[in-house]
């Protein structure tokens, strides 16, 4: 008998729960459309929080059965487990495979569509797709699944008792899910003690203590309830001496009232004062030690069973618990029975422990050495049964370390388990155990690396430590030695050290054979250098790069990453971008990706195909970029990646788009690749991008104070990320604060990130367009360091030679220059321009070009050109351009035409 299947005695009313099942009715209510069922379905957080045995769990059988008699509302419920909290997604398959069971696998199929593959696995309805699932995606898949539930089923009653014991990546799902449920059509509702909250999910602290979600208290009994609760389990004619004397002894707990209720009736107390002496002995045999003492004097072999039940805590089978107890099932059902009697446990098929406080007592009764024991047999039938060795952890994780190769082994099996189904941490505690065993020498280094790999994704800290210790030891096979330096940069890089990135790959590459581990290990070395904000010996770098890839011909993929890194240093440095996309094609193979370094591969990460991306995005080869990155989205949904890489992906995707003049959709692909960074939690890498970009945009639109907003949301401003960011973040804090009106501010950024970028040779003026915007700064004060500043960026421009690069560098230049010189630089800047696939820019010439032409007393040429630059701005959603050409034709008496 499950959770789900209580019932309640007749004398275990709901006493004195009437503003709490007003809740319940309230809230079940809102979810099934109001009084008459027609309104729209309000779905919710509903929190019942107390001490054991106050009564949350009757509630939320209250709550299951106000659903149950409304139409079209499907209840769900689980329940989480002291004994089951290490293993991953338990209580997510407790609630949504009874759902799901009765599906055949194609409906299954169907209902989960691309999210079957990601999510499956954890749900356990299909076997793992890859090594390492990404924990976010599996938990987008989750909200998929429920949300097609609720759908199918019209309104969804989701029913979680005993959170503070709900397995972490259960709990996680939960609180993430929480969230999102104002606009749908379920209810959580969810128990839990607060005084026992898990550490492991400080989110879920937050999401029951913030103010919009207060949980309703449950509070003891008062003595006239108990009162009331007495009368009705012995009779009206129990005194108020011994009423008072049960409230007494049970502190008004319902729980502990309603067990020593049953104990004295089955006494045959008499339920009057001269009694009433005898329940507090009555009530000790019903908790802690007390009741330890009564399962003792059922006998030796029934305190076995007990033991052995508790130690499986849930879904208890008689022949399990008589086998971790030593004797047969025969044995083991007599037992049982006793167990029923004494209303320890409860159930036919499956056992139960009557209350989780019981199951409590007793697991913490039994002898150390027994119950290391009795999980190791557990751990074994659970083997034996098939379930495999991830249902097997929790056991194994208890038993006591003897240096025994069997159980590493089988430890290590469980992460990998526990891996491809998104649950990193409980990996951790398998591997971390296999470490405490210890595994034969030489395995530690092997099991270092593996620890540390299972962090990589979630916790680069702990991915550092554990890499290092095992490139430490001499037992790291010379396969695995060169993946394990170069997952240890990117955990050094993920974590905002990229100095020390590049310094380990370069100390390990020195000591690596000539060949691809090698030439991967220097391109790491080159990659983590060259993206630094701060590169120290960057001229250094940059000619050995240079020089290294001269020759290249891109023949396999370490000389590919080469021509990546080559390619981007061009880019970045204003080369010729004729040679830089040359470069930049040679890393592909027939325009795509070669095979083993796409956006999922782990040999080669994905900061290799993205500076590919980039490197197009900036050469004008925007259709190539475009494609890049849309494939960078569709592999890392249909691969389940739903974090930090997604968010990256839709980023910059919105860079192409800002590059292309098409702000509206760069503003909207940049806003949801930094909801999905927000998900990881405030001050992640990959913000930095995503803001950069869309304060840009929203300068673009001419949308100052939204800029404004979302540059202070993000504390968008020195001191500045080591790695760079796209475009460079100082120029873009530059030009806001040019937008503001703080022009003193604006130049102190400016020069600073211009000191910054030429000392590195860093030239390209459309990544980082620091002299132009600062030009229009000091000209009204200093009119010829201006122009001298636009003149090296035109040059610059010119060196660069794409027709962006050129035409923006002539049309920023010309307001500084005399009125002839600057309309010809206007006139050169749109003929560049027109053939650029940056439409933004081009709109910009186009109305620049216009102003400057009805000031030179050409009001014809200027109105075309206005009204043509009016026509692209709209189209680009640049609505301040808009405006401005709007007001220049309003004045030369061409409004609206």
């Amino acid at each position: 008998m499950t959770g789900q299947q209580h019932e309640r005695r007749p004398y275990t009313a709901l006493f004195e729960r009437e503003q709490e099942v007003a809740a319940a009715e309230r809230a079940v209510e809102a979810l099934c459309g109001g009084a008459d069922g027609n309104g729209p379905a309000t779905g919710g957080l509903l929190l019942f929080s107390g001490e054991a045995g106050v009564g949350k769990t009757a509630l939320l059988g209250e709550a299951r059965r106000l659903a149950a008699e409304r139409d079209g509302c499907t209840a769900l419920s689980a329940r989480g487990s002291e004994q089951t909290r290490s293993l991953p997604f338990h209580v997510v398959r407790q609630l949504l495979q009874p759902a799901l069971a009765p599906m055949a696998e194609q409906e299954r199929r169907r209902m989960l569509g691309d999210w079957y593959g990601i999510a499956g696995p954890a749900l356990g309805i299909a076997p793992p797709s890859g090594p390492q699932a990404d924990p976010q995606g599996v938990r987008d898949g989750i909200d998929w699944l429920v949300m097609q539930l609720a759908m199918a089923r019209g309104r969804l009653l989701l029913v979680v008792d005993d959170a503070h014991w709900v397995d972490a990546a259960s709990l996680s799902w939960l609180t993430s899910f929480a969230l999102r449920l104002a606009d749908l059509p379920i209810l959580l509702v969810v128990a839990y003690r607060p005084e026992e909250l898990p550490d492991h999910s400080p989110a879920f602290r937050d999401l029951v203590g913030s103010r919009g979600n207060r949980p309703v208290t449950l509070h003891p009994l008062t003595p006239g309830a108990v009162a009331e609760m007495v009368r009705t389990a012995m009779g009206r004619d129990a005194d108020d001496p011994f009423c008072r004397e049960v409230w007494a002894v049970t502190g008004g707990n319902p729980y502990e009232a309603v067990e020593l209720v049953a104990k004295a009736r089955d006494r045959s107390l008499a339920p009057l004062e001269e009694s009433a002496a005898l329940l507090r002995e009555l009530g000790a045999a019903a908790r802690g030690s007390g009741l330890v003492a009564r399962l003792e004097r059922l006998g030796n072999a029934t305190t076995r069973f007990a033991w052995g039940a508790s130690v499986l805590g849930t879904e208890i089978a008689v022949r399990v618990a008589a086998m971790l107890a030593g004797m047969s099932p025969a044995e083991g059902a007599v037992c049982a029975d006793r167990l029923r009697e004494a209303r320890i446990l409860t159930g036919a098929a499956d056992l139960e422990f009557v209350h989780p406080l019981i199951a409590t007592a007793i697991y913490q009764a039994v002898p150390s050495a027994a119950r290391t024991a009795m999980h190791g047999l557990a751990a074994w039938a659970v083997t034996n049964a098939g379930q495999g060795a991830a249902a097997a952890s929790r056991h194994l994780l208890e038993v006591h370390p003897e240096g025994d190769a069997d159980l590493v082994r089988q430890l290590r099996d469980a992460a990998r388990e526990h891996l491809a189904v998104g649950a990193p941490e409980a990996a951790q505690r398998c591997l971390e155990r296999a470490l405490a065993e210890p595994p034969p020498e030489e395995e530690r280094a092997a099991v270092l690396y593996e620890l540390g790999c299972s962090a990589l994704l979630t916790s680069p800290p702990t991915t550092i430590n554990h890499l290092r210790s095992a490139l430490s030891l001499t037992g790291l096979p010379k396969e695995l030695r060169v993946d394990a330096t170069y997952r240890l940069s990117q955990a050094y890089a993920h974590n905002s050290q990229l100095s020390e990135a590049a310094k380990v790959v370069a100390e390990h590459a020195v000591r690596t054979p000539d060949g691809p581990g090698r030439m991967r290990l220097q391109a790491a070395h080159y990659l983590w250098k060259g993206i630094q904000l701060e590169e120290e010996g960057a001229h250094e770098r940059y000619r050995e790069v240079a020089e290294l890839t001269e020759h290249l011909a891109g023949r396999d993929n370490a000389e590919r990453a080469l021509l990546a890194l080559r390619a981007f240093d061009a880019m970045i440095h204003a080369e010729d971008a004729i040679e830089v996309t040359e470069l930049a094609d040679r890393a592909l193979v027939d325009g795509r990706l070669a095979g083993g370094m796409g956006w999922t591969n782990t040999e080669w990460g994905f900061e290799l195909p993205s500076i590919i991306g980039i490197t197009y995005a900036y050469t004008d080869r925007l259709d190539r970029a475009e494609e890049l990155f849309t494939e960078a989205v569709r592999e890392f949904e249909v691969s389940g990646w739903r974090g930090g890489h997604l968010a990256f992906a839709h980023e910059f995707l919105g860079l192409v788009h800002r590059r292309r003049g098409d702000l509206e959709r760069a503003e909207g692909f940049l806003r949801e690749g930094l909801r999905l960074a927000d998900r990881l939690g405030p001050g992640v890498p990959i913000q930095w991008d995503g803001t950069c970009l869309l304060i840009d945009t929203l300068l673009a639109r001419g949308r100052l104070d939204e800029a404004q907003a979302v540059a202070e949301k993000y504390s968008f401003g020195p001191p500045y990320p080591p790695a760079m960011v796209m475009p460079d973040a100082a120029c873009v804090v530059g030009r806001l604060l040019l937008a503001l009106g703080r022009t003193k501010e604006a130049v102190a950024e400016l020069e600073a990130a211009g000191h910054r970028l030429e000392e590195r040779g860093r030239h390209n003026t459309l990544w980082a367009p620091w002299a132009l915007d600062l030009a229009a700064a000091v000209a009204p004060e200093e009119p010829g360091r201006a122009r001298e500043l636009a003149e090296r960026a035109v040059r610059y421009a010119h060196r660069f030679g794409t027709e962006t690069a050129i035409g923006e560098a002539l049309r920023r230049a010309a307001p500084l220059a005399e009125p002839e010189e600057g309309l010809s630089r206007l006139e050169r800047a749109v003929r560049h321009l027109a053939g650029s696939p940056c439409r933004h820019e081009y709109a910009l010439a186009l109305v620049d070009r216009g102003q400057a032409l009805e000031r030179a007393g050409r009001g014809a040429e200027g109105v075309e050109s206005l009204r043509e630059g009016l026509r692209i701005a709209g189209e680009c959603g640049a609505e301040g351009l808009a405006d401005r050409a709007r007001e220049t034709l309003a004045l030369v008496g061409a409004a609206g035409a």
